[in-house]
């Protein structure tokens, strides 16, 4: 029971997202500002972490197996991808080293600030 009101939750969270893509006119997909307002309403303390920490667990767990169905795509879609394969050889290492560099970045700022507001180092 307590997974499914976690999930609950999570959906709730995520459904107030896809209508702000409804409401404002950009071109920002629903599940990010879904991801935003949780992000805000966990900052806030409107939902603590303990409400959604194991469902959001499960989900990090199983994540994996989501791309599934988006490798199988680009398989479907090979004729149309073979034409940009040099670009995408460029492309993907370079995003996927920058993605890690900056996530270390950020990662490394949060801990330090962490630390520093405790007082030890």
């Amino acid at each position: 029971m307590k997974y499914l009101k976690q999930f609950t939750v999570i959906m709730a969270v995520t459904c107030v997202g896809e209508i702000l893509k409804y409401m404002i006119d950009l071109p920002v997909p629903g599940s990010i500002y879904g991801l935003v307002l949780m992000l805000f309403l966990l900052i806030f303390r409107v939902i603590r972490l303990e409400q959604v920490r194991e469902a959001a667990d499960l989900l990090v767990e199983i994540m994996p197996v989501m791309f599934i169905p988006a490798a199988v795509g680009l398989v479907v879609s090979w004729e149309k991808i073979r034409s940009m394969l040099i670009p995408l050889f460029v492309i993907v290492p370079v995003s996927t080293f920058l993605v890690m560099g900056v996530t270390g970045k950020v990662t490394d700022f949060m801990i330090g600030r962490k630390t520093d507001k405790e007082g030890t180092q």
